[in-house]
């Protein structure tokens, strides 16, 4: 407060006892408060009808202080500006294997023998609020993705990892084994910088390239696009299923009961995931593109796309059955086709969102309770493949809520 006062006193030369505040003498030195008559302010001076005068940087004082507030989007007006209250945050590797070589370490000629190489594992970064719930969201990335996914969206507002902290769930944020901060891979790999952005740009439902979308809820412009595109990654070796489940399934053995919010191909291995490991109570997907698995004897048949077509895999039935024991739900965006169509951005969604009805039926048939949301057919249009980073992102996010809510997991 004495700054402002300071401030205050070298702006207008005045001192204001009705406000208060701390007295001259201890915050305006070296202008004593014999000295501020004869102290001469640049801004001209009115008087109040009291007498004693005041001047135009006052009121420009009074204004930049409490301007913000009238604001809005500032902190009155806005969840963004409020405080994240974190009581814990931190990071660690879980999963992953060991390579060693045969023989004896020689630090004076060193070469690979005696050595070892960890690798294969996941990165993880935590955060816990203030007066956590009970369930922590673990938000495993989709492909060509790593944890930003979940950060700070293209266009710069709060993700989900932000906007759940607010709603005081506990925050794990992963990327799985070869990716983004979990690149160290026990397989040889090599990275050939194709270029293929305008490709994704259709896969991922922003638009056909050039063009976007009408009404897409994404943003248009080229920054938006330029961190959009700079949140790729590739991966460090061969996309290993069984390599992935074990090492996130160890992080749910580490942590206890949690939530799996996954995204694209991470949901067809959130659902090995949850067979493998009970600590999962429940399952967010946001489009699942592929793993769909099925008992034996009961795999659909697959379904033709224009560039290829969609199988899905066979479980045995005891294992499938620990699907049943969890809520499921899982969500698409706008932007697919009922009906086949030339363009494979598009068209590749129509038959993994017919693969998931048939999985959810499947699933549900021997007793689950799995529910498919296809957002334009409850009002919500304009999604992306990145619902929970779309303009919208709140508006997902309060159906994710209220699900967890309706199911007694937050």
């Amino acid at each position: 407060m004495e700054k402002y006062v300071s401030s205050l006193c070298l702006l207008t030369g005045e001192y204001r006892p009705e406000l208060n505040l701390p007295s001259p003498e201890s915050v305006c030195n070296p202008v004593p408060a014999r000295h501020l008559r004869e102290f001469h302010s640049p801004f001209p001076f009115h008087k109040w009808q009291d007498g004693r005068r005041f001047s135009a940087a006052s009121y420009l004082f009074i204004v930049l202080i409490l301007f913000p507030f009238f604001l809005p989007g500032t902190a009155q007006g806005s969840q963004k500006q409020t405080f994240l209250k974190i009581r814990e945050q931190g990071s660690f590797a879980v999963g992953g294997s060991v390579i060693t070589q045969p023989g004896t370490f020689n630090p004076y000629n060193q070469t690979s023998e005696g050595q070892s190489f960890h690798g294969d594992h996941t990165y993880v970064f935590y955060q816990i609020p203030v007066k956590a719930r009970r369930y922590p969201l673990v938000m495993w990335h989709g492909i060509g993705q790593f944890s930003k996914t979940w950060e700070t969206t293209p266009d710069g507002r709060e993700g989900f990892q932000n906007i759940f902290l607010r709603r005081r769930f506990p925050v794990y944020l992963i990327d799985q084994p070869r990716r983004g901060n979990a690149s160290r891979s026990t397989a040889p790999a090599s990275i050939d910088p194709t270029p293929d952005e305008q490709g994704w740009f259709g896969t991922f439902r922003v638009g056909i390239w050039p063009e976007y979308f009408e009404d897409v809820q994404f943003a248009r412009d080229p920054e938006t696009l330029n961190q959009y595109f700079r949140q790729m990654v590739p991966n460090i070796g061969p996309i290993n299923i069984n390599i992935n489940v074990d090492a996130v399934s160890a992080l749910f053995t580490k942590i206890g009961p949690g939530i799996l919010v996954s995204h694209s191909h991470s949901g067809g291995m959130g659902w090995l995931t949850a067979i493998k490991n009970q600590n999962i109570k429940g399952i967010v997907s946001y489009e699942p593109g592929s793993g769909f698995v099925f008992p034996d004897g009961e795999v659909p048949e697959p379904i033709p796309m224009v560039d290829g077509i969609l199988s899905a895999s066979a479980v045995p039935l005891h294992d499938f059955m620990k699907l049943t024991r969890i809520p499921i739900i899982i969500y698409y965006g706008d932007f697919i086709p009922e009906s086949p169509m030339d363009n494979p951005g598009q068209d590749g969604w129509r038959a993994r969102l017919e693969m998931a009805r048939l999985w959810r039926d499947a699933v549900n048939r021997h007793g689950g309770d799995v529910t498919v949301v296809h957002l334009p057919e409850i009002g919500i249009k304009g999604n992306t493949h990145f619902p929970f980073s779309d303009l919208n992102n709140i508006e997902i996010a309060d159906l994710m809520s209220e699900w967890l809510k309706e199911k007694e997991l937050d």
